[in-house]
């Protein structure tokens, strides 16, 4: 199957530092290729691939140190080429949101869009139903909650490669781990009064963005001081593995709808176990005493602590393997692709 894969210029894919959807369509992309499909990576020309590299922009957005950039512009650009090419493909696979609606309405029924952001917000119902045609994939079911009467095809659970984080069974660094960004719906402050409460040492790996530099200042610093609690900054995908596989466990205290929540299974990927608070797609992705526990106050993570860390961690990287690897996540897309592809077929065989 001929595939363009359309990622946002944000990110480098996979990127350099913090990133989900860009790391996401990194790994579906090389899986789809190792699968036998001939690919098309529609991203920033810093992107690592096995599939042909279309580069939109010399370098992804975020980390350009250019004092003045359009991502409008930039994007603008990327849909104009994959608008130019669209005829080269069977399957043009969006991840850029509803961006490029307006320019693909008429053919629509060759496309597939994976929503990876929240949809609980104001505008996004009215837009979706403009443009009943565009098939969805949603990352979660929780996830599609606020938009109920759209052309969801299904949910497809996110993967990582299996051997991108190997197997730690046994965690040599005794602490509790928090990874991810700092900002108030993350409440990386949770973690760190559980890891207080429990007397359980707790290292930070996060990235802070401008909007959210204020916030780490005024509620998350102060914090800091005092022993125990240990704020490492962003971190690479290469020093991840032993961050994750070191840790005694994953504190995952979200306290928003989170659509999926990928450094959950990395940390499964490497038998770390995760407690997590039951919010978005968190009972969607943890198996509570398989693979972590589901908590929804402070006390109930500190009580819950014991039993998730002798949890069996070989047991956790299994269940990682046949539900959150991108090999399984490739093969749930390639049916989706064919089937939207077959009633695409049978409706252009119909108007005909």
């Amino acid at each position: 199957m001929r595939i363009a894969q359309i990622s946002p210029l944000y990110e480098a894919v996979p990127p350099l530092l913090y990133g989900g959807t860009e790391r996401v369509v990194a790994y579906l992309t090389d899986a789809l290729v190792d699968a036998g499909h001939d690919v098309t990576l529609f991203a920033s020309a810093d992107t690592r691939t096995r599939a042909t590299l279309a580069p939109m922009r010399d370098q992804a957005i975020r980390l350009d140190p250019a004092p003045l950039k359009s991502d409008l512009a930039a994007h603008m650009t990327l849909l104009y080429d994959v608008r130019r090419r669209a005829h080269e493909f069977d399957m043009l696979h969006f991840h850029v949101d509803l961006l490029h609606y307006p320019f693909f309405e008429d053919c629509a029924g060759k496309t597939v869009t994976t929503l990876h952001g929240r949809l609980d917000l104001k505008d996004l119902p009215q837009a979706y139903r403009r443009w009943p045609q565009f098939p969805l994939v949603s990352i979660s079911d929780r996830q599609r909650g606020p938009l109920g009467n759209v052309n969801w095809v299904g949910t497809i659970h996110h993967g990582i490669p299996s051997d991108l984080l190997h197997y730690s069974p046994t965690p040599a660094g005794g602490y509790l781990a928090f990874l991810g960004r700092i900002s108030p719906e993350k409440r990386v402050d949770r973690a760190i009064i559980i890891a207080r409460r429990a007397g359980i040492p707790l290292r930070i790996a996060a990235k802070i963005d401008a909007v959210d530099r204020a916030y780490f200042e005024s509620d998350i610093a102060p914090l800091l001081d005092g022993e125990g609690v240990e704020f490492i900054g962003e971190i690479s995908d290469d020093q991840k593995g032993q961050f994750l596989g070191d840790a005694l466990a994953l504190l995952f205290p979200v306290d928003w709808p989170e659509p999926f929540g990928l450094v959950m299974i990395e940390a499964m990927a490497c038998g770390t176990p995760v407690v997590a608070w039951n919010c978005g797609s968190v009972p969607e992705v943890i198996e509570p005493g398989v693979t972590g526990c589901i908590v929804e106050s402070v006390q109930q993570a500190v009580d819950a602590l014991p039993a998730v860390l002798a949890l069996d961690r070989r047991a956790i990287r299994e269940r990682f393997e046949h539900r959150f690897s991108a090999r399984v996540m490739a093969a749930s897309y390639v049916d989706t692709y064919q089937q939207l592809l077959q009633q695409d077929d049978a409706l252009q065989r119909l108007i005909a």
